[in-house]
């Protein structure tokens, strides 16, 4: 199974796939450019990025899609949620903070990848969450 993400490094967005985490070496795609990527027992998955991924093109925004689907917001990481900032009826826009996920002692703030209503919020204050989990449905 692969997970499609858009992920901003340095405020740029890049398109990943990432295949089955359960084999090794991953295949990841990144912007269209393929990489494998071997993941050390006992560690999460790090990918370290080379200067030609940093300076690889930005995703157009047509082609960025949102992390989970078109109509949700899923974890991108296993972690405790923290600080939900919506509601269902909410509107939002791209970019909004709409809660935070905290995942090895660091605070990350996830934002809404798109803009929209906000259907349901499947998740609750200090519940933990894993890799994938349903966040935020827009309607």
């Amino acid at each position: 199974m692969s997970k499609k993400l858009v992920v901003k490094v340095n405020g740029n967005p890049y398109e990943v796939e990432i295949g089955d985490l359960s084999k090794s070496p991953v295949s990841v795609s990144v912007n269209g450019n393929e990489y494998k990527v071997e993941i050390e027992e006992n560690t999460a998955p790090v990918v370290e990025t080379t200067q030609k991924a940093a300076t690889a093109p930005a995703a157009t925004p047509a082609a960025s899609a949102p992390t989970g689907g078109a109509n949700t917001l899923t974890a991108p990481m296993p972690g405790t949620i923290i600080n939900i900032s919506v509601k269902p009826g909410d509107k939002v826009a791209v970019g909004q903070p709409v809660c935070a996920l905290e995942a090895m002692k660091m605070k990350n703030i996830l934002r809404s990848p798109r803009a929209g209503t906000v259907a349901s919020v499947e998740v609750t204050d200090g519940q933990k969450v894993p890799f994938g989990a349903v966040i935020i449905r827009y309607a």
